[in-house]
């Protein structure tokens, strides 16, 4: 859904949206389910609210597949990209740590979909976990250890560190 910056009263824009992103937007398997609250300040455009929605993941322990329901608060600040930009170049500008919570629109038009996309993407874990008392696999034999033990020897030394195996046993003779 894309919104006119022009088209936001003084008073704010309560904006409620259910969104389908595609497959290339994020593991979303449910809709995008989002209450936003738009206010104009000058150029800017404060976006404040949350959206909810379930992710298709895959466990970075045991490698197995499941799912989790997101309810992410969105605080944004979208200045116009004009901003930014010296004589149609991008501006050399570095962000500061209370930057980070900005973004920019163009041509007058703030497009929600980018948005719910976007906070999505920010909010995924790098490596998520099915569960946090999750035991994953064996490296040796691939049993997952969430459903049972294997017979793999637990003692054998990693070739690379054989040296120092056989150093500390010369340190105690």
């Amino acid at each position: 859904m894309k919104i006119l910056i022009a088209d936001i009263p003084d008073e704010g824009l309560i904006v409620d949206l259910e969104e389908e992103l595609t497959p290339d937007e994020g593991s979303v398997t449910a809709p995008v389910i989002s209450h936003l609250e738009l206010m104009k300040t000058g150029t800017a455009v404060m976006i404040s609210g949350t959206l909810s929605t379930k992710t298709a993941l895959e466990c970075s322990r045991c490698l197995q597949p499941f799912s989790r329901t997101l309810e992410i608060p969105v605080s944004v600040v979208y200045h116009p990209s004009e901003e930014v930009t010296a004589e149609g170049q991008p501006a050399k500008h570095a962000l500061n740590t209370d930057e980070m919570d900005m973004g920019f629109y163009q041509d007058g038009e703030l497009d929600l979909r980018e948005l719910l996309s976007e906070q999505i993407m920010l909010d995924s874990e790098m490596k998520p976990l099915c569960s946090d008392l999750c035991k994953g696999i064996c490296p040796h034999c691939g049993t997952d250890l969430n459903k049972g033990s294997c017979t793999c020897s637990k003692d054998t030394v990693d070739p690379r560190l054989e040296v120092l195996k056989k150093f500390f046993e010369k340190r105690k003779e």
